[in-house]
């Protein structure tokens, strides 16, 4: 995503392609955007000739003080004035992933206009219950969800992890450590691009932090887990309590074991590059 070296973003994007390639098969739709808009309701009008009493104007409250940093980034690191600005970041982010993966191969998913701000929408979204498509970095994972019946129960495939082993393969292979120090030196752009997705006050590592840690949170039950189609013939999880959890979470689940745990391992291992503990 920046111009700081071959090893800029290889696990920034690793973490949206584990994160987010999959999560149209489970997505939920976009229900309660409308619900939650709030209705302005005009006063009543105002009869000639009485008398109008202005209510008292509230003090407004002071601002909350921004959250104490857990996982600062050394500024001294992060100086780097080679850096393109944000506006102009897409295509040398590009050609440092292209040259990083050698070729386009895995990169086959991404999104590639205001790529870093997608990719920051997209993680700030990979512990909900949904990810707007407008906030997704990646296109749909090709093909469909592989499943098989036994005695009556429809199973996902052993077959379907084929769909996850090449991004899996090449997020596992990443070195994690120089992935991290070159994360460092780009991460004036990343945190621009989160107060300007609405969180100016928030710390985009710690951020980043918080979604692996859910990430590797995710439960590791028995293979293989029964799922079903709902009313609009979307597979679903028969547990409720995994079709319950986020996006993130029931990517891994769709996973098999082996991938889920290469997965897991890989994230803390970028954790470790990118923490303090």
């Amino acid at each position: 995503m920046q111009k700081s070296g071959k090893a800029i973003w290889p696990w920034v994007l690793g973490v949206v392609v584990i994160g987010g390639a999959g999560t149209w098969l489970f997505s939920d739709s976009l229900r309660g955007l409308v619900d939650d808009m709030q209705v302005p309701v005009q006063a009543p009008a105002v009869q000639h000739g009485a008398a109008t009493k202005i209510p008292p104007v509230p003090a407004s409250p002071a601002a909350p003080a921004p959250p104490p940093i857990q996982h600062p980034v050394d500024p001294r690191d992060a100086a780097d004035p080679a850096l393109p600005t944000l506006a102009d970041s897409d295509g040398p982010v590009l050609d440092t992933l292209s040259a990083l993966f050698n070729g386009d191969g895995a990169l086959a998913l991404l999104l590639r206009d205001h790529l870093v701000q997608r990719v920051v929408t997209h993680i700030d979204n990979l512990d909900k219950p949904s990810v707007p498509t407008p906030a997704m970095a990646v296109r749909a994972l090709p093909g469909s969800l592989q499943v098989e019946t036994v005695d009556g129960t429809v199973y996902i495939a052993k077959a379907n992890a084929e769909r996850y082993a090449p991004y899996v393969k090449a997020f596992t292979a990443l070195d994690a450590g120089a992935a991290g120090k070159a994360y460092v030196h780009v991460y004036p752009l990343l945190q621009q691009a989160y107060a300007e997705l609405g969180q100016p006050n928030a710390y985009f590592n710690d951020r980043l932090v918080a979604v692996i840690d859910h990430l590797l949170e995710t439960p590791e039950p028995p293979r293989p887990l029964a799922v079903t189609r709902d009313e609009r013939g979307r597979y679903r999880f028969v547990d409720p309590a995994l079709q319950a959890r986020s996006v993130g979470q029931k990517l891994l689940l769709r996973m098999d074991a082996a991938q889920a745990q290469a997965v897991k391992q890989q994230l803390r291992a970028m954790r470790a590059a990118i923490s303090r503990g």
